[in-house]
């Protein structure tokens, strides 16, 4: 692998890999910092010396972070960890009884929190509400009264199919509440990926809504959901929430939201589950197969996720976020758990954030005063083809830190974050890690310098590496993103899939888990994330990362996005194909194919002359704006294209089809 990932190394300046540095942390960032609060604490004086201890010493670093945030727990626990069935099933907080519902929404009453904003939502058709603590406990309560009532209990599992609602945040509290497992499900999904999920985790009772709006038209989603469990027979009742006032047909399974919670008492015991039960299960599509069902508990995911805020984004007391997500994506229940652990205020939008106007995203920062904005770089380069005006029409002096994540950056679209969003004033906290492991495996931070695209390290209590085929560390090289040591926010497994779990991460080096990512480390310790080492080109022998190629195109200003894959090839094993999609005024024609091919042969040498070059409307992306690159190249070489129900715009797909056979889409 060393030798084959040589032509990534020869063209890392496109990720500005050992480039300039961009931001530097003022004085009142770090005297502020919480990251320094609890180095202090500790009477340690680098974060060197942090890393060290907290990803040597587990003992005292989940005991500390656990005692920080404040966690309560009903009986405590004996140890932290047990690694004596090994690290791939590390058990946390032996013999400790806690709900997580208690710390996120229980121990603020009689607080000052219990008063302030839990959260803020709006719809895309203007409406309004806010919940402060003491008003979401009591919803909360409320549901959890109606669901006991209707025999949902500890270890049912229970799937939320609906929009960003209030009513998704107090069902989803609701259903951890009285014991049972959350599944929170896309809201885009259509019914077979519906139904798949509800298969294969037995869901006793699905909670969906008549519908929700998308850029001015309704989209039916009690349809959807009707059609899905028809072949899910597991599920033995449906909540439905009115959202758009459509008329829906109501079955003898189905309740309505108002009718659940209707007479119910304010107040509601909570079920004193074990710390290390499971409280969710979260679904992943991979590249091939069904779903992974990665099962997280209550002691894991929330812990993970709220020190994440605390030590990676420097959340602060009162603090409010919005993250850019949807609940069935892990960032959705990643801002509800860590925001409310730490009695901050969430951020919920349902709609889409072009619409009515390109500054519907910036209109939201202002008027919900939003101190972190959390994005994908997709979002970004999207929203750049509308100018600066947009952003510079609003108020956006409430923001502190920037966030992102979700694929690796190109150069351009995170100066524009930088210089145009965040004034060149503002870290952005880049951020990368995934669903089975409950936050981040890399992240920047308030103290570390930050170059463009680049993440300042793990985070405290992540034994992170990078390395080459035979497992040894590299640097100024790329390599396989490992972690070495467990982390109290590992994934529990997959839901009824032990083996393809450890499949998946534990099978390639004893004891460490590969994470299918490809990073690198520069010589002043910045780290990048390059893609999926699935997503790897291997030309003539040489591997070449998509986001390499991408970053080179979108370099020429026709082109606003861009995505590359590998195809088959008798004489190179495979060749390189490119998509693009171009910059309003701009045409494609043979001159700038010509352009674009010369471009990448400059930059990245003639053995990877791209064997075409095609022009298209949009690049298949899912509502968190990942580009689908599988769906791609299975779309261009008239494979089956697998999973498809996480896509926002599946006509990309017919549009690479349509290329595919020779002809051009109507652009």
């Amino acid at each position: 692998m060393v030798r084959g990932l040589q032509c990534y190394n020869q063209h890392m300046d496109q990720f500005e890999f050992g480039g300039a540095i961009a931001w530097r942390p003022t004085s009142d960032y770090v005297e502020r910092s919480r990251l320094v609060d609890f180095m202090r604490k500790h009477r340690l004086h680098t974060l060197d010396e942090l890393m060290t201890r907290s990803t040597t010493d587990l003992e005292w670093f989940w005991r500390a972070v656990m005692d920080d945030l404040g966690i309560e727990f009903y009986e405590p626990y004996s140890r932290v960890v047990d690694l004596s069935s090994g690290v791939a099933t590390a058990k946390w907080c032996l013999d400790g009884r806690m709900n997580i519902v208690h710390n996120c929404l229980e121990k603020w009453r009689g607080t000052t929190t219990e008063h302030r904003t839990a959260l803020r939502w709006e719809g895309e058709e203007g409406t309004t509400r806010t919940l402060t603590y003491a008003e979401l406990l009591r919803e909360v309560n409320r549901a959890a009264a109606g669901l006991r009532a209707l025999g949902i209990g500890r270890g049912d599992r229970v799937a939320l199919f609906m929009p960003m609602c209030p009513e998704l945040v107090t069902a989803f509290f609701a259903i951890i509440k009285v014991g049972g497992i959350v599944l929170p499900l896309f809201s885009g999904y259509g019914a077979d990926a519906v139904t798949t999920r509800l298969q294969d985790a037995g869901v006793k009772m699905l909670m969906t809504a008549d519908g929700f709006w998308r850029r001015g038209q309704a989209v039916r989603m009690k349809d959807t959901a009707d059609a899905a469990i028809a072949a899910a027979p597991s599920v033995e009742r449906v909540i439905v929430t009115r959202r758009i006032g459509a008329d829906v047909v109501m079955g003898p399974r189905d309740t309505w939201w108002s009718d659940l919670v209707a007479g119910q008492r304010d107040d509601c015991a909570t079920e004193r589950t074990g710390a290390d039960e499971a409280l969710m299960i979260i679904y992943t599509s991979g590249t091939t197969g069904r779903p992974k069902g990665a099962v997280h508990s209550h002691c894991g995911f929330p812990i993970k996720t709220a020190q994440d805020l605390v030590h990676c984004f420097d959340v602060h007391d009162g603090e409010t976020m919005y993250w850019v997500s949807d609940m069935g994506w892990m960032m959705g229940p990643w801002e509800v758990f860590g925001m409310t652990l730490l009695g901050g205020t969430v951020v919920l939008y349902d709609g889409a954030l072009d619409y009515p106007a390109p500054d519907r995203l910036w209109a939201l920062v202002e008027r919900h005063r939003v101190n972190i904005l959390g994005v994908s770089p997709t979002l970004i380069r999207a929203l750049m083809r509308h100018g600066d005006a947009p952003v510079r029409s609003h108020d956006l002096s409430s923001l502190r830190i920037l966030g992102s994540t979700g694929e690796p950056w190109n150069p351009e679209p995170w100066r524009w974050f930088f210089e145009v969003v965040g004034g060149g004033r503002l870290p952005i906290i880049n951020y990368s890690g995934g669903t089975e492991v409950s936050g981040g495996l890399v992240s920047g931070n308030v103290l570390t310098p930050l170059k463009p695209a680049a993440f300042a390290g793990p985070p405290p209590g992540i034994a992170a590496d990078v390395v080459d085929d035979q497992g040894r560390p590299v640097r100024n090289q790329v390599g396989e993103l490992i972690v070495r040591a467990p982390w109290i926010g590992m994934t529990r497994g997959f839901w009824n899939d032990q083996e393809r779990y450890f499949e998946t991460y534990w099978s390639r080096f004893p004891g460490v888990w590969v994470h299918g990512d490809w990073a690198a480390i520069d010589d002043d310790g910045l780290w990048y994330i390059l893609g999926r080492s699935d997503d790897t080109i291997k030309i003539a022998g040489k591997r070449l990362g998509p986001a390499e190629v991408e970053s080179v195109l979108v370099d020429h200003p026709a082109v606003l996005e861009a995505a590359a894959i590998g195809v088959p090839d008798e004489m190179k094993g495979q060749a390189l194909v490119c998509f693009c999609v171009l910059r309003p005024g701009h045409a494609p024609n043979g001159d700038l194919t010509a352009r674009l091919t010369a471009l990448v042969i400059d930059r990245l040498g003639k053995p990877l002359k791209p064997k075409a070059i095609e022009f298209v409307r949009d690049l298949p992306k899912t509502r968190n704006a990942k580009v689908m690159r599988r769906v791609i190249r299975a779309a261009y070489l008239g494979d089956a294209p697998g999973d498809l129900s996480s896509l926002e715009n599946p006509q990309a797909v017919d549009d690479i089809r349509t290329v595919a056979q020779g002809h051009r889409p109507d652009l």
